[in-house]
């Protein structure tokens, strides 16, 4: 891994500053890999997303790094319920000088993504990322669906858990990852790859 980091992570200088910034959290894992990052930032270009939504800030790390990825117009709806933990990566936003394409939303997800609809903005994104709680990510997962045009992504963190997936018991959290998973093999609107980078991450193309 540290082979594969050395010779294919390129980071925004205001980037790398906020993955150590973030490395000093101690819920520093809840920062998606950066090498996922990279992927989904390329990902962005190669469909030429402009409009993206983000469940899920933390830090804003990934929030950066889909800011640096769409054009200056483009817009990033970042979604999440913690505003001191995205306080953290608003200088490096403003470094990078990204901030005025990221629309920090601090309320439950859901009701974001609800205010987006009736708001009549279905099918005018072109790339989301779901990395919040586990419990609502089939509903995030629905609603993005709806949100997401045809030919946009939608990448789903965590769907390996920790590897807990192949043993999930009774945990909540783990029982609603193992039941989107296959929902999202079974789902015929998409087209779909599982990805052992990172905790694991699919990439849903909506058809």
């Amino acid at each position: 891994m540290d082979y594969v980091l050395q010779n294919s992570l390129r980071e925004h200088p205001a980037l790398k500053k906020l993955r150590k910034r973030t490395l000093q959290d101690e819920r520093y894992l809840m920062m998606v890999a950066c090498e996922q990052a990279q992927l989904m930032a390329n990902l962005a270009k190669l469909i030429k997303a402009k409009n993206v939504i983000e469940i899920g800030v933390y830090t804003g790390y990934n929030t950066l790094n889909m800011a640096l990825a769409i054009p200056d117009d483009g817009k990033i709806i970042a979604c999440d319920i913690n505003l001191e933990f995205a306080k953290i990566g608003m200088p490096f936003w403003k470094e990078a000088g990204v901030e005025h394409k990221i629309d920090l939303q601090i309320k439950p997800a859901a009701e974001t993504l609800d205010e987006l609809l009736e708001a009549g903005k279905a099918e005018s994104f072109d790339f989301a990322f779901i990395d919040a709680d586990k419990l609502n990510y089939g509903v995030y997962y629905e609603k993005c669906l709806q949100l997401i045009r045809k030919g946009g992504i939608i990448a789903v963190d965590n769907v390996l858990w920790g590897g807990s997936v192949l043993n999930p018991g009774n945990d909540p959290d783990t029982l609603s990852i193992v039941k989107l998973n296959e929902k999202i093999y079974r789902d015929s609107r998409v087209n779909m790859n599982m990805l052992t980078i990172g905790d694991g991450v699919t990439l849903v193309f909506k058809l």
